[in-house]
Order: structure tokens, then C-alpha cells, then sequence
């Protein structure tokens, strides 16, 4: 199994007041969406930060350890822009389409992370894995209230809702096509689709 070029452990978090350690957690997100874990370097970090390096190692153990503070951060913002209506599946969809249609570079991010650190556990990644488990959570109470089938497993329907709405944004070269080819190009049409396929598998709830 893969291991983590470092722990994975953040240092001390600064008071959040601390708007040098909110600059370098901006810059690494577009480091890290541009190049990569591994393809990004400190030294651009600090630059686009108006920071040193040593500031950046004051703050984080390392690229990984920074890695994972962004990513954790980005997961939050995510869960707070979309939140999911267990009784309304496909609106939840449509909104994860929406936020990554406006940040492309946010899914990158994310996506590295899964090729470059995989079965690793980092903060980002229990960070992560605690929403999940709130959103399964969620989906199993809806079931039990009746606003769900209850074949389905809980973690199945996350899995594949999440899938549905992040299609284009996960397949770039299929949007080309799409823009070139479908009969309606428009973005307003690639949503709508989204939106259908997880209504048919999920209806909200009457």
C-alpha cells in the first residue's frame, strides 16, 4: 500500500485570525490544483502567499501535511454550498454540478489527492470520511422515514449520485464533445441530463 512522502500530521493550527497561514492555504490550493501534490513546490507557494518557505514550514510539516489541511477545508466548503436533501436527490445533484462547472479547479484538487495519496490517511482524508458518514446517516433516516427506497444501500446512493453529478466535470474531453456534437451544447442541457438520470434512479419525495 502507498505511503504518504511524510505522516500526513499538521502542525499546530494558527488562531484563524492569522491571515499569512489563510494566504499560504489559498496559494497551495492553486499550487496543488495546477501541478499536484508531487509537481508542487514550496517555494511557488510562499511566493504567490507573499510569504518565505520557512513561514510555510512554520505553519505545515510539509507538502502532504499542507495538502491535507487544504483539502479538508475544501471539503467543508463543498458539504456547506451544496448540503444534501436526502428527499431531494436530484437538487443535491444539480448543486454539485453547479459548484464544480464553477470550479474546475476544485475538483482537480480533490482528484489529485486520490491518485498521488492513495490508501493513505491523512486529516483530509478522516475529515472527509466523517461527512460521508453523516451523509450516509441522512440517507438511511430518509429511508426509514420513507422518503428513500429502502433497497438501496445508503452508501451505494452517495456513490452514485456523487458519480452522476461530477460526470462532466470528472470527463473534460467529453464535454468538448458534447459541446461540439450534442444536439443542445449548452451547459444549462448537460445539467438538466444530470439532474434526470438521479431523478429516475431517486424521485424526490412527494
Amino acid at each position: 500500500m502507498p505511503q504518504s512522502r511524510d505522516s500526513g500530521q499538521r502542525a499546530a493550527p494558527a488562531p484563524s485570525s492569522d491571515t499569512t497561514r489563510e494566504r499560504i492555504l489559498t496559494a497551495a490550493m492553486e499550487e496543488f490544483a495546477r501541478h499536484g501534490i508531487a509537481g508542487a513546490r514550496v517555494d511557488r507557494i510562499a511566493k504567490l502567499a507573499k510569504t518565505s518557505k520557512e513561514r510555510v514550514y512554520a505553519y505545515f510539516r510539509g507538502k502532504d501535511a499542507l495538502y491535507a489541511d487544504v483539502a479538508a477545508q475544501e471539503h467543508v466548503v463543498i458539504a456547506q454550498a451544496t448540503q444534501l436533501d436526502p428527499s431531494d436527490l436530484p437538487g443535491y445533484a444539480g448543486r454539485l454540478f453547479d459548484y464544480f462547472v464553477a470550479r474546475p479547479d476544485h475538483h482537480r484538487l480533490i482528484t489529485w489527492g486520490r491518485l498521488e495519496l492513495p490508501g493513505t490517511t491523512t486529516a483530509a482524508d478522516e475529515h472527509s470520511q466523517a461527512l460521508i458518514a453523516r451523509k450516509i446517516d441522512q440517507l438511511r433516516q430518509a429511508q426509514q422515514a420513507g422518503q428513500l427506497d429502502p433497497a438501496w444501500e445508503p452508501a451505494d446512493v452517495l456513490a452514485l449520485v456523487n458519480q452522476i453529478a461530477t460526470t462532466w466535470a470528472a470527463q473534460p474531453e467529453l464535454s468538448k464533445a458534447a459541446a461540439a456534437h450534442a444536439v443542445d451544447p449548452t451547459i444549462a442541457a448537460r445539467r438538466a441530463a444530470v439532474v434526470t438520470a438521479v431523478e429516475q434512479l431517486f424521485p424526490r419525495a412527494h
